[in-house]
């Protein structure tokens, strides 16, 4: 260990009063963070105030600022540090190496790429780039993609990427996450090895190879890890529990001279293992850092005491973690809400009703939020507000009904009711194997001729083997569809439970299984409608395709996944569809799962500075189906929530929680009775709740 002493000095010596500007805590941490040091910073507690006043302390204690080393995961939050810094001391922090991993990662491989076998000017390869260069891996390989459905690329860029990043082998990776693949595995890690060859042969990276190389580069070459580690004296690493095994070692490597490795994180808040993160980084940091000092911020200056007592009250469930509780610094507030709902639409009309108050109360749209487990459990809710004209920005994907997989959905739709819309031929025609962009405008023109659907099998085939196999797959599920029960519902579950269309999800997208859930939304919605022109009417109006939209740069409320909502924050937020099977998400087995899905929660929670709703819908699919709330609903204590109860009608009102409360339909005849927990006493049968009368 190389020892480096910081410059005494007196706090009349330095430009920042550190102990007035900070809370006991922070200054804590700010003055004692030399050695390897963990900072347990909570949801709320000023970690960027924290980090950008320990680089100041260092700065004025007579560090040099190319001796500091700052990483973190986004550039903003580089440059956010760096400008306080800046405010506070002037131009002292000029020469900072400071950003995020992978920036720092291709300064230095710009510096020694030649030990690596590159040239200094090697292209970065963007997620676009290294899909192309994969497909023509696959064309150089000479591998039929099409009649046995190979993995597209993105798939297997997906899967090349979590395989580095997680430190597995290829063909772990498939089992793991694509075992439908596991008969091809020879094919990919075929084209992984060619991909491989072809970088280095034009001289590229990709995003992965600038963490990968970087980490050869110091494993292999001492001279190189010894000349960065001892300049680096203070190695600075934000948002550590995001961090994976590439990284972690990368930054072990980096600190190791002088030992001054200053991480802070919050293992309350890592939900990124689809990512590759892992969770024991810093849950092991102790133990795999000699004399390592644990400090812990606790004061959160975002959320009501009443907000916070929900969220130390779930996350105290979880078993793997360090323990800390919250403390709200902000006066109290009201209580979160609790809606039970009787299904997503009435949840969407609740949610969409608060808004509508809010914004009539002058309510600045930009401090509202929706919150929600996955992206498909938005689609009531857009649709309610695209009716009532409420302007929102989606976070997280596309809005619902921009999705690839909508639009397949309703371009079938539309051929059953107009088999003259070439447009919808053009769609509907690309998900069929062997079909090119020019069969494919023959067939349209020639069907645009029809009267009916079923005159499609009139049509003379195209010619080409692999055209009339494509062709043929296509009239079998217009086919299908056609013969289902005459509803927009039945004939959008008839396509996405079709073997051919499943079939086509799975092989061209990583995220197959999310998509499919996409459309069980969509049947849902659908179920409202009897008759499919309506249904199409309502979807393309509302859409407003190819409308210049005018409020693109006028505040809007935010809609967002929680993944895509941590490090923000809002004055209200509605976290909705917490029902058992969403939220925690269904795939969910093992403890470890049902941690993290804790850990989500907690920060969809923590997001809320002043009010804070959770619903559920009681029913789901098309109504038929009672649904439990979510498990993380019964972990909090009833005394914390305020009951809203949701009358058929939209109508809503509400009071604190009793021992017993009754939901009741249009005639105010009680539907489900539960009691103080959220537990059904009793509940009616499904048609008794689609009658709407008294059957308990």
């Amino acid at each position: 260990m190389t020892e480096f002493v910081l410059s005494s000095k007196t706090a009349k010596d330095l430009k920042i009063d550190y102990q007035n500007d900070l809370n006991d805590q922070q200054f804590n941490v700010v003055q004692k963070g030399d050695g390897p040091v963990l900072v347990l910073a909570g949801a709320g507690s000023g970690k960027t105030r924290t980090i950008t006043y320990r680089v100041a302390w260092l700065l004025e204690h007579g560090v040099s600022p190319d001796h500091i080393l700052l990483l973190t995961f986004t550039n903003k939050a580089s440059r956010e540090m760096i400008g306080r810094v800046n405010q506070l001391l002037g131009d002292s922090s000029s020469g900072i190496w400071a950003g995020t991993f992978h920036s720092v990662a291709n300064r230095i491989l710009r510096m020694y790429a030649r030990k690596l076998g590159f040239e200094p000017n090697f292209s970065i390869l963007d997620q676009e780039d290294s899909r192309d260069l994969i497909s023509l891996c696959l064309k150089e390989l000479a591998i039929d993609t099409k009649n046995r459905r190979f993995p597209s690329p993105s798939i297997l860029q997906e899967l090349f990427s979590y395989s580095r990043n997680k430190g597995l082998e290829v063909s772990e990776v498939v089992e793991l996450r694509h075992a439908r693949f596991l008969h091809l595995v020879r094919d990919i890690e075929e084209v992984g090895q060619a991909y491989e060859r072809l970088k280095k042969a034009q001289n590229s990276m990709d995003f992965d190879d600038l963490l990968l190389k970087l980490l050869n580069l110091l494993e292999q070459n001492e001279d190189v890890r010894l000349c960065l580690a001892t300049q680096f004296q203070y190695v600075l690493v934000d948002e550590f529990q995001d961090t994976n095994v590439i990284q972690a070692r990368i930054v072990q490597w980096l600190s190791n001279a002088h030992r001054n490795l200053f991480v802070v994180g919050d293992d309350a808040q890592s939900i990124y293992s689809f990512r590759a993160a892992d969770i024991q980084n810093i849950l092991s940091f102790p133990d795999t850092h000699a004399g390592a000092q644990v400090f812990h911020l606790t004061k959160n200056y975002r959320s009501t005491p009443e907000i916070l007592a929900i969220a130390n009250e779930v996350i105290a469930n979880n078993t793997k973690q360090f323990e800390k509780e919250l403390q709200a610094i902000v006066p109290s507030g009201d209580l979160p809400c609790y809606i039970p709902a009787q299904s997503q639409p009435q949840e969407a009309h609740y949610v969409a009703d608060v808004i509508c108050r809010l914004l009539s109360q002058n309510e600045d749209p930009s401090q509202i939020a929706v919150l929600f487990r996955a992206a498909f459990h938005s689609q009531a809710l857009e649709f309610e507000l695209m009716r009532r004209d409420i302007s929102y920005e989606y976070r997280g994907g596309m809005k619902f009904f921009e999705r690839a997989h909508i639009k397949d959905a309703i371009a079938y739709l539309r051929l059953i009711h107009n088999p003259k819309d070439i447009s919808a031929w053009m769609r509907a025609l690309r998900i069929h194997a062997g079909i090119g962009l020019v069969t494919a405008q023959k067939i349209a023109q020639t069907a645009s001729g029809l009267e009916r659907i079923s005159d499609v099998f009139l049509l003379t085939p195209p010619k080409g083997a692999r055209a009339q196999q494509g062709w043929t797959s296509c009239l079998n599920l217009l086919d299908a569809i056609d013969k289902s029960v005459k509803t927009p519902a039945d004939f959008i579950k008839t396509l996405a439970s079709s073997s051919i269309y499943k079939d086509y999800l799975e092989h061209e997208y990583p995220n197959a299984a999310e998509r499919l859930d996409d459309l069980e939304q969509l049947v849902t919605f659908a179920s409202q409608y009897v008759d499919l022109q309506t249904f199409l009417d309502d979807i393309s109006l509302t859409q407003e395709y190819g409308q210049q939209d005018d409020d693109a740069f006028l505040p809007r409320i935010v809609l967002s996944t929680v993944h895509q909502a941590k490090g923000l924050e809002w004055n209200h937020v509605f976290v909705i569809n917490l029902s058992e099977g969403a939220f925690p998400h269904k795939n969910c087995s093992s403890e470890e799962e049902i941690e993290e899905e804790r850990r989500l929660f907690y920060v969809a929670v923590t997001r809320a500075r002043k009010r804070l709703h959770l619903s559920y819908p009681m029913t789901g699919g098309r109504g038929y189906e009672y649904q439990a709330p979510s498990l993380f609903i019964d972990e909090i204590s009833s005394h914390r929530l305020e009951r809203v109860e949701l009358r058929s009608n939209e109508r809503f009102e509400s009071r604190p929680l009793r021992n017993r409360s009754s939901f009741r339909n249009i005639d105010d005849e009680p539907m489900i009775v539960l009691d103080n927990d959220g537990e059904v006493i009793n509940r009616p049968s499904p048609s008794s709740f689609l009658r709407g009368i008294d059957e308990l």
